[in-house]
């Protein structure tokens, strides 16, 4: 490794004590972006996923340091998606740089359920047989609820933002009982964003469906 590259681990490896705990910058600049993310998400701006993808860059480089490898593996997951989802939006968007969003269909939202709840008994069951965690279903509905929330995010889909409100809703709880209260209290803040998120989204689609209604009955 040439020393750039072992100077950037240092760095993203070395960190501060905050109440005697060790905080690794990666993690916390990681944390940080997510947060970012979500804010960016309500903006409807492409930024969204690159600061995504960063992000996710970090957090997998200290799971790697740390082995946790089921964290690990979960950001290489998020960073597919978040590829994926920049790609959609690079592609929908308006030439004013506008997302179109839109509610999802009824035949959507049962895909949506289903694969939710599909993921979450098979997820559960690897992490109840491998014992890598010890809430393994609540885990597991984390873990897919997040990646089924990104991919409805990755179509413009107004519904994502439930699925991320019911994903933080049992993230809290899980975290605090955990003793995490710092990832505790993101949870708490992207519970807010997400709620604050969907209320954006389905005004603007309403606007958007109003504005095009009544351009289609103006007279020529």
């Amino acid at each position: 490794m040439n020393g750039s590259g072992a100077a950037w681990l240092e760095w993203a490896y070395a960190g501060f004590t905050l109440f005697g705990e060790h905080v690794r910058w990666a993690d916390l600049v990681g944390n940080l972006a997510a947060l970012a993310t979500v804010a960016l998400a309500i903006r409807r701006t492409i930024w969204t996923w690159p600061v995504q993808l960063t992000g996710t860059f970090l957090l997998f480089a200290v799971s790697v340091d740390a082995h946790l490898v089921g964290n690990a593996l979960k950001q290489v997951i998020i960073a597919a998606l978040a590829a994926y989802g920049w790609y959609r939006w690079a592609s929908g968007m308006r030439g004013d740089g506008d997302l179109p969003v839109r509610p999802a269909t009824g035949a959507e939202r049962l895909r949506l359920v289903a694969a939710l709840t599909a993921g979450t008994v098979a997820v559960g069951w690897f992490f109840t047989v491998t014992g890598w965690s010890w809430a393994p279903w609540l885990d597991a509905f984390i873990f897919v609820g997040s990646a089924v929330a990104m991919y409805a995010q990755s179509r413009g889909l107004v519904d994502f933002w439930v699925v991320w409100i019911v994903v933080d809703m049992v993230g809290i709880p899980i975290t605090l009982m955990s003793g995490l209260w710092v990832s505790g209290i993101v949870y708490g803040v992207f519970f807010v964003l997400a709620v604050t998120g969907l209320r954006d989204w389905t005004r603007h689609y309403r606007l958007r469906r109003d504005r095009e209604a009544a351009l289609l009955e103006a007279p020529a």
